[in-house]
């Protein structure tokens, strides 16, 4: 069986992962999901990999997943470990040098918003209300929960650099939320092809995946492992 590393986003806590915990380790795998110090503004990504790579300890056979910012977080702990899939959900795909604050402007993502505004009629993921642009497919009570244990993003060094040359050796999937309304989809088959040269698997569901459709993520997750055991 395998152990899966789940890296929660900005702002969020381990918690996020845990009704897709729930699914794996009933199909006995180990998982772990620890809380970042995203609250920390002493804190960077380099310490971000800390905290996970410490919650990780001796376990093997680890699949690393990391979930929207965790993307920043996920490929610096695959460069650390032993790690035989990394996975990536609705995740930010840092480029060598890139900082997460020059981002947003290096991709193109607010054209992306705003051409995928003008193709659905609506300002896709711009209302304010974290219901509608984070939780829509949610039920309510639990992104009223996922509410109350949000942190702060601490922005002190988000200016820094990411610090790896490359992209890690290890085979990466991506899992694109066809519901997204945070991270328009099309913005997402195209980054993903552009920076990693991969095609995204999809799934039915919002930003929040974890919550909204855990048995089916959990499913896919299961899937790469399976296939990485097998040579695939």
């Amino acid at each position: 069986m395998s152990t899966f590393v789940l890296i929660h986003g900005a702002g969020d806590v381990g918690w996020y992962w845990h009704l897709v915990e729930a699914e794996l380790r009933a199909r006995g795998h180990d998982v772990v999901a620890p809380d970042l110090p995203c609250d920390d503004d002493s804190a960077g990504l380099n310490e971000y990999a800390d905290v996970v790579i410490e919650a990780v300890g001796d376990r093997e056979d680890l699949v690393v997943v990391g979930q929207s910012f965790g993307g920043f977080t996920a490929p610096l702990v695959a460069a650390r470990l032993p790690v035989g899939v990394l996975v990536l959900v609705a995740a930010m795909i840092p480029a060598p040098g890139e900082s997460p604050v020059e981002w947003w402007e290096n991709t193109g993502f607010q054209d992306a918003k705003r051409e995928q505004a003008r193709s659905d009629g609506e300002s896709t993921g711009g209302t304010g209300d974290p219901y509608a642009d984070f939780y829509h497919d949610v039920p309510r009570e639990l992104a009223e929960e996922a509410m109350r244990r949000e942190r702060p993003q601490a922005e002190a060094r988000m200016g820094e650099p990411w610090p790896l040359d490359a992209w890690p050796d290890v085979p990466t999937r991506f899992v694109l939320c066809e519901q997204d309304r945070s991270f328009p989809p099309d913005f997402f088959r195209r980054l993903a092809a552009e920076r990693l040269n991969i095609t995204p698997d999809e799934i039915a569901a919002g930003h929040c995946v974890a919550l909204s459709r855990p048995r089916e993520l959990a499913e896919i997750l299961e899937g790469y492992a399976a296939a990485r055991r097998a040579g695939g």
